[in-house]
């Protein structure tokens, strides 16, 4: 990157013939004096009264209350628990940061990768000392349009297979491996390099992976034109595509990666050009 670097719990409400929780025994001394084998309820017509649920009993219960608390605690110790670990391998709060975008930035987004020839402030707007959000700036890395285009890439690979009689899930598969494996390659190179010559730069890994991953845009457009107008439209859309990521590369990072900036384009063809016939 060219910037430095979510209760309480209810006691259910006794009901009329319910047991009092507190009571361990029921007084049946009153109603044998009278010769009643059960207590009558008041419009229960001179018939028992029906036994409470197993469920109220269980939730009056003051040994299962205890239970029930003590479990909810436990969960919430648990997922707590989980919650910092997984911030500590993923970051999550980081990762929210690319993909708070609208649609609005998107659309300047794509725009500016297909055309950065008349694009001139390619200053990251900081608000106290951190970037804003790239829905309020156009020149902040995401990694929405990425992900995306890489999804979209490989849907479009798979179209075009079927046109040609050569689509199957294997080599649908093969198609979307070896760009995620020339993805990581491409990451993995640029921070061996960046560590052997001790370059200071505030770029980081998730920021690698943004930029690498915005020449998917132009490689959907290449495959599609390619489809419509066969291989001179092709040629024509990537080429223009490589030269404005190119453009795009070189701009945004300010020579911080030129030698990578260099290699998109060639890693455009390589992953396309066995799709137009």
């Amino acid at each position: 990157m060219f910037f430095p670097a979510a209760s309480k719990r209810r006691i259910p409400v006794s009901q009329p013939g319910m047991a009092d929780p507190h009571q361990l025994f029921d007084d049946t001394s009153s109603a044998q004096s009278r010769g009643y084998g059960a207590h009558r309820a008041p419009g229960s017509l001179g018939y028992p009264t029906a036994p409470a649920s197993a469920q109220d009993a269980f939730l009056t219960d003051p040994v299962s209350n205890m239970a029930m608390a003590y479990g909810s605690s436990l969960a919430a110790q648990g997922k707590e628990l989980v919650d910092k670990n997984i911030d500590r391998f993923i970051p999550v709060t980081k990762l929210k940061y690319y993909f708070a975008v609208d649609t609005l930035y998107v659309g300047k987004k794509l725009g500016l990768l297909v055309f950065p020839y008349l694009h001139q402030d390619w200053e990251v707007q900081y608000q106290q000392d951190t970037p804003v959000a790239p829905r309020f700036d156009v020149n902040a890395p995401d990694l929405y349009i990425p992900a995306m285009a890489f999804i979209t890439y490989i849907l479009v690979a798979g179209l075009a297979l079927g046109t040609q009689d050569r689509f199957s899930p294997d080599l649908l598969g093969l198609q979307a491996s070896s760009a995620l494996a020339w993805l990581t390659l491409e990451v993995l190179a640029i921070l061996l390099s960046l560590y052997l010559v001790t370059v200071n730069t505030d770029l980081t890994t998730i920021d690698l992976v943004a930029f690498l991953g915005y020449k998917y845009v132009g490689m959907i457009g290449g495959v599609l034109m390619g489809l419509l107008f066969g291989r001179i439209g092709y040629y024509l859309v990537l080429g223009w595509c490589c030269v404005s990521i190119f453009v795009f590369m070189i701009r945004t990072l300010r020579l911080k990666i030129l030698a990578e900036a260099a290699a998109q384009p060639l890693l455009m063809y390589w992953l396309t050009f066995h799709l137009v016939r």
